[in-house]
């Protein structure tokens, strides 16, 4: 199966564990898991790709429930590859494997504003730019000024923000095209105020948010007015288990593994609190997290 690939530059590997790449620490194998040298290695890859292969674009793992049957497709792993980030007067260019907590402070440390939420997303940049991440109120494609995508053909194509429809953690992309950089567009700042911002909201996320166990980042959006958090906590939620995998104490609309939890525990879970939200307060809550493979 390796064979039928020439030219390429990366990492090809088959029957890859994804428990090892999502941050819940969950989910069976890829039938093909590719980490790219570069742009151009990615646009060469893609082009030997079978025309009908699914696909699934991977970052840190976070935000992203994989089921224990694993992914029948290939996996393209943006993890530790990728990641020049160029600063030049109020515009900060990024590609998408770098992590949006080196957004933050290298744009704080080069005296920009306007980026310090990127610190309090446990991911890279394009997770961030594929689902309009937010974190203290702002959101990624506030900052957008124009991107470069990669089509399934390989071809990479530049455009302007307006090209996308953005909207709260959705972002609507032309079909099998993909984000490869963008470059956001900040405003003049002191780098010790911004800094010191990003300083504080880390602390506030460590303060609030499970971070020292397997979790994926908030489960649920927020519904509008409200918050999942609040709703999951009113009735009763907090430490309710499912197998491994148990609501946290520490923040209600964040699911955290012990350890021994199986992706089916975690979805299982998901659907349980839904359930439960829904017939106390009639407002039904809509994940967040991505659920995607087979089930065993």
């Amino acid at each position: 199966m390796v064979s039928m690939f020439s030219q390429l530059q990366g990492d090809l590997k088959t029957n890859e564990p994804l428990s090892q790449h999502t941050s819940w620490r969950v989910g069976g194998n890829a039938h093909r898991f590719y980490q790219p040298k570069d742009k151009n290695d990615l646009a060469v890859f893609l082009r030997q790709l079978p025309v009908n292969e699914p696909l699934l674009w991977l970052g840190l793992g976070s935000n992203l429930l994989i089921r224990d049957g694993g992914f029948a497709g290939t996996v393209i792993s943006m993890a530790g590859t990728m990641q020049t980030l160029e600063i030049s007067g109020k515009t900060v260019t990024a590609e998408v494997g770098v992590y949006c907590s080196k957004v933050a402070k290298q744009s704080a440390k080069h005296g920009l504003s306007g980026a310090a939420f990127l610190a309090g997303i446990p991911g890279t940049l394009g997770g961030a730019l594929a689902m309009n991440a937010g974190a203290h109120g702002a959101e990624t494609w506030q900052l957008v000024k124009e991107t470069t995508t990669v089509t399934r053909q390989g071809e990479l194509k530049k455009r302007s923000a307006d090209e996308f429809k953005v909207s709260y953690r959705h972002v609507q992309l032309p079909e099998k095209e993909w984000f490869v950089s963008a470059t956001l567009e900040l405003q003049s700042g002191d780098a010790e105020v911004e800094t010191a911002l990003i300083r504080n909201l880390l602390k506030k996320r460590n303060d609030s948010q499970p971070t020292n166990q397997p979790c994926a980042g908030s489960v649920f959006r927020n519904p509008e007015g409200d918050y999942a958090g609040r709703l999951i906590e009113q009735c009763g939620l907090k430490g309710l288990r499912v197998g491994g995998a148990s609501v946290s104490e520490k923040h209600a609309n964040f699911i955290v593994s012990d350890g021994s939890a199986s992706a089916a525990d975690i979805e299982a879970l998901i659907n349980l609190v839904r359930q439960r939200v829904e017939a106390e307060t009639k407002v039904r809550l809509i994940p967040e997290v991505h659920i995607i493979g087979e089930h065993a």
